[in-house]
């Protein structure tokens, strides 16, 4: 993988990432494919319509379901999905947690019960990376110990450093299995942990960061904590991991956490947000939300977004999506998640221009004053 740092706007970045897929230029928005797959779109959709170069797959759901196996056999992610962008891939720690009723974390990993069958497998840091080698993503993320918000000093501690002795195992097998041919264009994030406490944060980045990883994440954040906590854990965290690699803020979030925490320094992000909200009616605009179930939308024949050029915008009405929804069309699924995937690229492509161009701080007010209006 190589990085390189395009410009600067304070401490928000313009970056270029080129792995062996794909050339990825930050900040950038990882649409959700969960399963090998963003949920009512296809290949063609994300590649034609969105333009999508990188997109997060799911180590835990694929490993279920069909299986890392059977995924190496068909070509890796790429080809079994038809994909030729970048894939990111999740180490499936956090579905193992919070999906599984029997959950037993120790230092050598996480025994868990399946969701779907209640078959028992155990995740450790070699496993999570060997399930990844399978599937063939371009970037891996390490075995992490995820701690729900609020939680103990105590726990806190327990996860930084069970976290830290996860990433060493994790850089020490990855190292050794390159040196084997295996894995040698896959590229390995490690993922600072320590909840909202400065002292825990500081201590796992300085951890982490001394390892060779390819990039580091900031993981824990937007699991309960307020807004104003997790901007602030940014803010203090950003500056604790290396300017020359990717920073990767996990699971986050809204339009207005995107723009806060690009300004805070972070590169990529991930989050099931626009296409869950899709599915349920609520649509994303450059002057804030719009819930399609509205009646006030029966006989609108304007689009979603009249400054949106998305593909659903340029062909369909408020009152049709209004009626496709409430029929249960499965087509405004698929019109609704391109709408709100388009809408968080083109946020990111924007501030991308905005700091290039060094007007960021410009481009931060005026996307406030548009939702006031």
């Amino acid at each position: 993988m190589k990085f390189r740092i395009d410009r600067t706007d304070g401490n928000a970045r313009a970056c270029t990432i080129t792995t062996a897929h794909s050339v990825i230029q930050t900040p950038v928005f990882m649409p959700v494919g969960t399963v090998g797959a963003v949920k009512a779109l296809d290949t063609a959709d994300i590649v034609e319509k969105l333009h999508a170069r990188i997109i997060l797959g799911n180590t835990y759901h694929l490993y279920l379901r069909p299986g890392d196996e059977t995924v190496k056999t068909m070509g890796g992610l790429h080809g079994f999905s038809g994909y030729g962008g970048s894939f990111l891939t999740d180490s499936g720690g956090f579905q193992a947690f919070s999906l599984s009723q029997h959950v037993k974390i120790d230092d050598d990993g996480i025994l868990f019960a399946s969701h779907i069958d209640g078959s028992k497998h155990h995740f450790t840091p070699e496993k999570v990376l060997e399930i990844q080698y399978n599937l063939g993503s371009d970037i891996m993320m390490v075995l992490d110990d995820l701690v729900a918000l609020p939680a103990t000093p105590q726990r806190i501690k327990e996860s930084i450093e069970r976290t830290q002795r996860w990433a060493q195992r994790s850089i020490d097998y990855h190292k050794q299995k390159q040196a084997e041919g295996i894995g040698r264009t896959q590229n390995l994030f490690a993922i600072i942990q320590g909840g909202t406490d400065k002292a825990f944060r500081k201590r796992s980045a300085e951890g982490l960061c001394a390892l060779p990883f390819d990039g580091f994440a900031i993981g824990g954040l937007s699991v309960g904590e307020p807004n104003e906590a997790m901007y602030d854990t940014v803010a203090y965290t950003t500056p604790l991991m290396p300017t020359d690699k990717p920073r990767y803020l996990m699971g986050v979030g809204t339009p207005e956490d995107l723009v806060e925490n690009v300004a805070r320094g972070v590169d990529m992000f991930d989050c099931v947000m626009p296409t869950r909200n899709a599915r349920n009616g609520t649509l994303f605009t450059h002057f804030g939300r719009l819930n399609i179930k509205n009646t006030r939308y029966a006989h609108d024949d304007s689009p979603i977004d009249e400054t949106c050029d998305c593909y659903t915008c340029r062909h369909y009405s408020r009152a049709y999506l209004r009626h496709l929804f409430r029929a249960k069309e499965l087509s405004y699924f698929r019109l609704a998640t391109l709408h709100n995937l388009h809408y968080y690229l083109s946020l990111m492509r924007k501030m991308r221009e905005a700091i290039v161009e060094g007007r960021f701080d410009a481009f931060k007010k005026a996307f406030y004053e548009e939702r006031e209006k």
